[in-house]
């Protein structure tokens, strides 16, 4: 009761907003096969080899939760990026 006492406001975010949802099933969904893997991760080779793994994968699962076919995103801005300049 202290804890749930100490944060309502956080608590009650989700009735603020019809959008949020009370159980975190959707997010600890997501991480499920990140996790399964980090273990394979641990060897990839460098620092910069595993930020680069981090990224990707959170595209991909950017992508999944937007109902976005990942394959075809990453083609389209494969193609799109290499005419930005930085």
């Amino acid at each position: 009761m202290n804890y749930a006492a100490a944060n309502r406001k956080g608590l009650e975010a989700y009735l603020q907003n019809g959008r949020c949802n009370i159980s975190k099933n959707l997010a600890e969904g997501s991480i499920c096969p990140f996790t399964i893997g980090r273990k394979d991760w641990l060897f990839s080779g460098s620092h910069k080899g595993a930020t680069a793994s981090e990224a990707i994968y959170s595209l991909m699962e950017t992508c999944k939760a937007n109902e976005i076919n990942p394959y075809k995103y990453l083609i389209y801005m494969l193609k799109h990026l290499s005419n930005e300049p930085f």
